[in-house]
């Protein structure tokens, strides 16, 4: 049988952190030919078993994929697609190595800020690109992912402009049915995504476990969402990053499409997981007073947060 990967233009390719992202990713490359291999923890015996499920409005599919449980079973390979949380990039440096080659090229897909630079000094800088995910999706049981809505990945290369390696990737992306676009600042594509991100994965959690829908419908919570985007975008630009505030009606109205949408870190707080704390909100404002630019309304979401998962921890 013939190497898939000899026909694609990612060649192997391994997602390490099959949650919802990874698995969702991942799955569409697989789904189109792609030589995806996926590392699974607690689901890879029903990944094994039953295949890995995709429940999406653009139909449900079900795909036969290489499972493994270590890395150290997996072959190099040409690109790793990392999905971890950011919580848990210090288990990056065992699992990545085994996959690696002089030129194989790491992709995250993580939240936040810090995770190239992370990347860059453990494994080199000319290896790390970053993408930004936009899209609605939840794992909802052991190897089944529910797509709800969007889908755009936002590619960029850390610390240089895009080059072929960026457009060769994301053209592959779009003939697998997945919208990306190529970032020419990964930079400001990160606070892009914060301007999203932080308020609404905040507010999830500090307001009493409220999904996207009763943020909005709360005039009030709405009002401070804007109130934080407007500061982080004000940021963003301070620091140099073109970031435009007709992102903020335009982020609010495609919110309104979400329905009922519980965010990512809202999930993992409700479920007793890790909260990416640091990498959403501790480090923009930490980025920000390095450059003598105050946060005052992330700073307060951020200690609201803080106090608020160390309760349900020491209550656990």
């Amino acid at each position: 049988m013939p190497d898939k990967a000899e026909n694609s233009p990612l060649g192997r390719v391994a997602v390490v952190g099959a949650g919802a992202v990874g698995c969702y990713y991942g799955g569409r490359l697989a789904q189109h030919g792609n030589d995806v291999r996926f590392l699974m923890r607690s689901d890879l015996a029903e990944v094994r078993e039953h295949g890995l499920k995709i429940l999406s409005p653009l139909g449900d599919l079900t795909l036969a994929v290489p499972a493994y449980g270590s890395t150290r079973e997996m072959e190099e390979c040409d690109l790793v697609l990392i999905a971890m949380k950011a919580t848990s990039n210090e288990f990056l440096l065992e699992l990545l190595p085994p996959l690696l080659h002089k030129d194989t090229a790491l992709l995250t897909l993580q939240n936040g800020l810090g995770n190239e630079e992370f990347l860059a000094a453990h494994f080199g800088a000319q290896r790390v690109l970053g993408g930004l995910c936009f899209v609605c999706i939840n794992r909802t049981a052991p190897g089944v992912v529910r797509h709800i809505a969007q889908g755009r990945i936002s590619l960029g290369e850390h610390g240089r402009a895009p080059g072929e390696r960026a457009r060769r990737i994301a053209e592959e992306f779009l003939r697998c049915g997945i919208e990306c676009v190529v970032e020419p600042s990964l930079a400001a594509a990160r606070w892009k995504k914060l301007v999203w991100n932080i308020p609404f994965n905040g507010l999830a959690i500090a307001e009493g476990e409220k999904d996207t829908a009763a943020i909005l419908a709360d005039a009030a919570l709405e009002a401070r969402a804007r109130a934080l985007m407007t500061e982080i975008i004000t940021t963003a630009r301070a620091l140099g990053h073109e970031v435009p505030f007709e992102l903020i009606p335009d982020m609010i109205e495609r919110t309104r499409t979400m329905s009922r949408y519980k965010p990512s870190s809202l999930i993992d707080f409700e479920e007793g997981r890790a909260v990416e704390l640091e990498a959403i909100w501790g480090e923009p404002v930490r980025r920000a007073r390095a450059a003598g630019v105050a946060m005052p309304l992330v700073e307060e979401l951020h200690e609201q947060l803080r106090r608020r998962i160390s309760r349900m921890n020491s209550a656990a």
